[in-house]
């Protein structure tokens, strides 16, 4: 009830008003059923916008840290996080990764909509990055189809680092979806797994015409924060 009222009644409405979001595509997005969206990384704004433009709900899923901050500020985004559907999970890996596995596969199950971020992290510079084979070992484990989506700008409007969004129409843009039931029962097969998650940034890449880069981006964001790091030593 709380991510309807959220949605319709006091947030919504708001960011609505103000960045004026467009989307094409929608209809690519089943009316019952479950699906996953897979999406580029631009902004952390992307969490908020993909699912205000959607008549379905929708769950993401959020690093856990997300939800364990302190003092107020801690509190409001636990709260908001919480009320927009975002679910928490712990990405170090190992043990995690499967639990993270099994609460897609909860929401799934319920036949809900989930969201997820193949490149596992925002693009550092507006590009498209090597995708994990998470997302694809969920798809065939759940046996549902992957729509592919696109956000567009809205790392312009809220950029890496910056504390306050600018006003820029942001936009979704959603492709059709991708059926992967050939692969049906090779869900451990990772070759299979990379095949999966390669076609799916494929089909990004041409829906939204981003360069790719084929290396992940967690590795060009730390080594972007570590040269931000240095530059800012050196004039220290």
């Amino acid at each position: 009830m709380f991510y309807w009222i959220l949605k319709y009644l006091l947030v919504g409405p708001v960011i609505k008003g103000i960045f004026r979001p467009w989307i094409t595509g929608a209809e690519n997005v089943p009316k019952q059923g479950a699906a996953i969206l897979a999406s580029n990384h631009l902004s952390v704004m992307d969490s908020i916008f993909l699912p205000l433009m959607l008549e379905r709900r929708m769950s993401f899923l959020a690093k856990s840290e997300y939800f364990t901050g302190k003092g107020l500020k801690g509190w409001a985004t636990k709260w908001f996080m919480k009320g927009t559907g975002q679910i928490p999970i712990d990405r170090s890996g190992g043990s995690a990764s499967e639990a993270a596995l099994n609460t897609a596969l909860q929401v799934i199950g319920a036949g809900d909509l989930l969201g997820i971020y193949p490149e596992g992290t925002r693009s550092p510079d507006g590009r498209l990055y090597k995708g994990r084979t998470g997302l694809a070992r969920m798809a065939l484990v759940a046996k549902v189809p992957v729509i592919p989506v696109i956000m567009v700008d809205t790392d312009t409007m809220l950029p890496i680092g910056a504390s306050r969004p600018r006003i820029v129409r942001v936009g979704v843009v959603i492709g059709e979806p991708l059926d992967f039931s050939r692969y049906e029962g090779l869900e451990d097969d990772r070759f299979v797994l990379r095949s999966v998650t390669d076609e799916i940034m494929v089909a990004l890449q041409q829906l939204g015409g981003q360069e790719y880069v084929d290396d992940y981006a967690s590795k060009h964001r730390q080594k972007a924060e570590e040269e931000g790091s240095t530059a800012r030593s050196a004039f220290s």
